[in-house]
């Protein structure tokens, strides 16, 4: 697989033409506004099957789509911006968005398995052990799941962060300075762990639970949601449960949903299903107290500078 594979997963994330501003808000009770990621998650497996917007007819309402984004980031830029209504992305993009003051809201949560997530070498690397990056260069992206993944696994380790260089870098950007050989190592998540191991012989130096991370997917809607369309939410909230325990039942299937969606080769679908059909619930308090350890964690580091509160950006719903 050529290193366009990685960049197609990027392109476009910050141009897209639906991006109206917040005035776009004025489309009304009807329309249910999801921006979707070219990720592995119950959202881009609601949108392939068609449950989302059966259940959003369901509840009188019409689904629009929205992208694909390559990443959380610009997902929630269009969040605050008011032109979706809900979105994917990850724990450490919730602790930056929060602190940011996007008027976002957490309604589902499903913890990373450890293989879907960790810090890439190449194979011939003399790179060995994480002691082994101290005056090397990581690719990560700013403020969420790579820069997360990399000063923990350094904390962790006893190794300090300032001795490791961040390169700052989208994740296809990330690919091609990995892959040319640019950066000496790439702190990401799947697919790109997935197609970085099956098609340029990457190798996991520590992975999510040598990392002790505690990243998971999660699913945000926009604060108006919970306050003015509940049953909309509960019904999405519902919707995207069945599509996961659908996808834990058939990871292989739930797996080519995910590689068509990337526009990946449908040969790694059998990896990129066993590493992603993993359980999502409504946010418990555990899930609440990881989160807080990791905006404890992101002002500690300085990569935030306000510390966001974490359980009133929490909706329990029902299920």
């Amino acid at each position: 697989m050529h290193r366009r594979t990685l960049a197609r997963l990027s392109a476009g994330a910050l141009s897209l033409p639906f991006l109206r501003g917040a005035g776009a808000r004025a489309a009304g009770p009807a329309v249910l506004r999801i921006g979707w990621l070219r990720a592995p998650n119950d959202i881009t497996t609601g949108r392939a099957r068609g449950t989302l917007e059966r259940a959003a007819a369901a509840q009188g309402a019409r689904v629009e789509w929205a992208g694909p984004f390559a990443a959380a980031a610009p997902a929630l830029e269009a969040l605050n911006a008011g032109s979706i209504d809900i979105t994917a992305g990850s724990s450490p993009a919730c602790v930056t968005a929060l602190s940011a003051g996007i008027p976002m809201l957490i309604f589902a949560c499903q913890k990373i398995a450890p293989a879907a997530e960790g810090i890439l070498v190449r194979q011939d690397s003399p790179v060995r052990t994480l002691a082994d990056l101290r005056g090397r260069s990581v690719a990560v992206n700013r403020g969420g799941t790579g820069e997360y993944l990399l000063v923990r696994a350094l904390e962790r380790a006893g190794i300090d962060p300032a001795g490791v260089r961040r390169a700052y870098l989208s994740p296809s950007d990330s690919g091609a300075a990995f892959v040319q050989g640019h950066v000496d190592a790439w702190a990401s998540w799947d697919p790109f762990i997935t197609i970085a191991q099956r098609s340029h012989g990457a190798r996991v130096l520590a992975d999510g639970a040598a990392i002790g991370s505690d990243n998971a997917v999660t699913l945000m809607a926009h604060s108006d949601m919970a306050a003015h369309r509940r049953p909309l939410l509960q019904a999405v909230f519902a919707a995207c449960r069945a599509d996961n325990d659908w996808a834990q039942a058939n990871p292989a299937e739930a797996g080519r949903i995910w590689t068509e969606a990337m526009g990946l080769p449908e040969a790694l679908a059998p990896a990129i299903g066993a590493n992603n059909a993993v359980p999502m619930r409504a946010p418990t308090e555990a899930d609440v107290a990881q989160i807080e350890r990791i905006a404890d964690w992101y002002v500690a580091n300085r990569i935030v500078r306000r510390r966001p509160d974490i359980a009133p950006a929490v909706v329990r719903l029902e299920g």
